[in-house]
């Protein structure tokens, strides 16, 4: 969904059409887009072996061919009609060149572009210069650009509403603040299930202060009081993991244990739900694909989010939500290790915007773009060589 989005920008930036090549795992996901049109690539298109067959030139292997350093790049002589551009994670110094402002006019005389991606690449686009003017002029909102092409994009299927609709309904409609845990763990040897707790608890309760305190034994008498009052706010709180223990451990902590008075009269309910728990990541699987579209929508949904730093999961919920999250930090465990939790658990975002993980990282010289603070492209928070989008 960010490679899609950036694409799309890129497409309308260029006066390309964009089609998508979904797989059988993806079709059922998305209503067009646009009305009475497709998005979809067709089946039948009779330049299909041209797309897909291995005789079509690679953008990165021509820049080699052609560029014996980096120093203004260009693309001329291109014949053929068909290019294929690798933006995905592993791509080279060469496919890098890709985001020279010289390639590009040479782009602009290939009719097809094949393009495959996995990166949120939108905010190098802002830090070329042939590209910057008309970008100002489409997105004065530098925080909101994901926000509005992912809510023009993705719309969700009629299967994928009615799930999202009646889990909605049944769990996060009547709440006065619903709360979205996005949960994902990358390693679980460094981040094992306890630390993670430990985490979450400490960001939500403490430090983002969207999840009351409980109660110890020393203030057991105390809380029992608490008893005969009327329930006056509701919080709700989704957990999106692939796993269900952090769900379970969460509910029953919350269950078995009173919050601790805070000296008003107000007593805070704190009930958790989870819609998916599919323990492990299936690729190219519909209906997995299904619940993690369902999952992200819900979390857009929410008040307030806390999602996993690194995890475009978290990105696109937040994007779409328009909500600025707070986002857990990889746990620094060089110090303890085990359980014991170093550092500060999380930090607020800057802004909505997803981070392009993998950008181009040779020398900012050569091809005229640099990022400091009079930029309004920045490192991210939870990846220190990602950029993102920020108002000035």
């Amino acid at each position: 969904m960010l490679s899609m989005s950036s694409a799309f920008l890129y497409a309308l930036l260029t006066n390309r059409v964009l089609l998508v090549d979904f797989g059988p795992d993806m079709t059922h996901l998305f209503s067009e887009p646009v009305p009475n049109s497709t998005w979809l690539f067709p089946e039948d298109f009779r330049f299909g072996n041209r797309i897909y067959g291995s005789k079509v030139d690679d953008f990165g292997s021509l820049m080699k061919k052609k560029n014996n350093n980096y120093t203004d790049p260009v693309l001329v002589n291109i014949s053929s009609s068909f290019l294929h551009v690798n933006l995905g994670y592993g791509y080279d110094d060469y496919d890098k060149l890709f985001y020279s402002n010289g390639v590009q006019d040479g782009l602009q005389k290939v009719a097809w572009l094949i393009l495959k991606s996995d990166q949120y690449f939108v905010p190098y686009l802002f830090l070329m210069s042939g590209f910057r003017a008309k970008l100002d002029r489409m997105f004065p909102d530098k925080e909101a650009v994901f926000h509005h092409l992912g809510r023009y994009l993705f719309t969700p299927s009629d299967q994928a509403w009615g799930l999202i609709a009646r889990f909605y309904d049944a769990y996060l409609e009547k709440a006065d603040e619903r709360i979205g845990l996005q949960i994902r763990v990358l390693d679980s040897k460094a981040s094992p299930t306890a630390l993670v707790l430990k985490q979450v608890l400490r960001c939500a309760q403490k430090e983002a202060q969207i999840l009351p305190p409980l109660a110890t034994k020393q203030n057991e008498t105390a809380t029992k009081k608490l008893v005969s009052k009327k329930t006056s706010y509701h919080k709700a709180v989704l957990v999106a993991s692939l796993s269900s223990e952090f769900y379970i451990e969460l509910k029953d902590m919350f269950w078995k244990r009173a919050s601790a008075s805070t000296g008003s009269d107000e007593e805070v309910a704190v009930g958790f739900h989870q819609a998916s728990r599919e323990e492990v990541q299936r690729s190219n699987d519909g209906s997995h694909n299904m619940m993690a579209w369902v999952d992200i929508y819900l979390l857009s949904l929410c008040d307030v989010l806390v999602t996993s730093g690194w995890s475009t999961f978290g990105y696109v919920a937040q994007g779409l939500g328009g909500l600025r999250p707070w986002i857990l930090q990889i746990p620094d465990t060089k110090y303890g290790g085990g359980d014991t939790l170093w550092g500060q658990a999380c930090r607020r975002a800057v802004s909505m915007e997803p981070c392009f993980h993998f950008p181009p990282s040779y020398d900012d010289n050569k091809v005229g773009v640099r990022v400091d603070g009079s930029s309004t492209v920045v490192h991210c928070e939870d990846v220190g060589g990602g950029l993102k989008l920020v108002n000035l």
